[in-house]
């Protein structure tokens, strides 16, 4: 059944974010693990603004469940590094393309020995935007709705593949000239976001601070298309 295989999928998630933790703070004793399939008390954690100054590893370890269920090739591994907060590095591996998308702050985003960088699109109308629909809070889908509209009237296309950690590796790699999502989760982003900034792109909530790490509404893109993203979908 769909529900058996969904609480299968559930537990895997579960036992691969703790092998995840186990690992890292194996490796660096006395680090903490943010994570999606944590305790409700700590996955809260995440929408909080005060993060601890030690280091802190955002761990998703599936972004796509869905996908995956599904057999769609469309999910990920997202692990970032913070310190005092900031982001330090991030690594995203794209499952079924066996693909390590990584960043290091200072230091570029890279795969396979390939240095990533932004799109240089500057036209909204020839630009690609990424999305994902605001599946957690239905009471957010009327004003989603209203930017879907606006930005697929403005622009060559949208595209909703289900996994916010590979839409934000497309703005990084030049696929996607953009992308925006309301009601996002601090492991759903926190790798992207710093691939995207050592790619050349930028990341912010909706009233353009960078301080994405907490739970909210994200968009990110090359300068160009992320400030225009960010007026069009401030008229919304």
């Amino acid at each position: 059944s769909v529900k058996g295989l969904l609480d299968y999928v559930t537990e895997v998630d579960r036992a691969s974010e703790q092998l995840i933790a186990e690992a890292l703070t194996r490796a660096v004793p006395g680090s903490e693990v943010l994570g999606e399939e944590l305790s409700p008390q700590r996955a809260r954690r995440a929408q909080s603004p005060t993060l601890p100054s030690q280091l802190l590893w955002v761990v998703d370890p599936l972004d796509g469940t869905t996908n995956y269920l599904h057999g769609y090739p469309q999910y990920a591994v997202s692990i970032a590094a913070l310190v005092d907060g900031q982001l330090v590095a991030g690594v995203v591996l794209d499952v079924e393309r066996n693909l390590v998308y990584h960043a290091t702050a200072g230091g570029g985003a890279w795969c396979d020995g390939e240095r990533l960088a932004v799109s240089g699109v500057t036209e909204p109308s020839l630009s690609l935007i990424g999305t994902g629909f605001p599946f957690r809070s239905p009471h957010l889908l009327p004003r989603y709705l209203r930017h879907f509209t606006a930005i697929s009237a403005a622009t060559a296309g949208i595209r909703r593949a289900g996994s916010a950690a590979l839409d934000l590796v497309d703005v990084a790699r030049g696929r996607f000239e953009g992308f925006w999502e309301l009601d996002l989760a601090a492991w759903d982003v926190a790798a992207g976001t710093l691939i995207v900034r050592e790619a050349g792109g930028i990341v912010t909530d909706l009233a353009g601070s960078p301080d994405v790490v907490c739970q909210g509404s994200k968009v990110a893109g090359n300068p160009a298309i992320h400030a225009w993203l960010l007026e069009l979908l401030a008229t919304c």
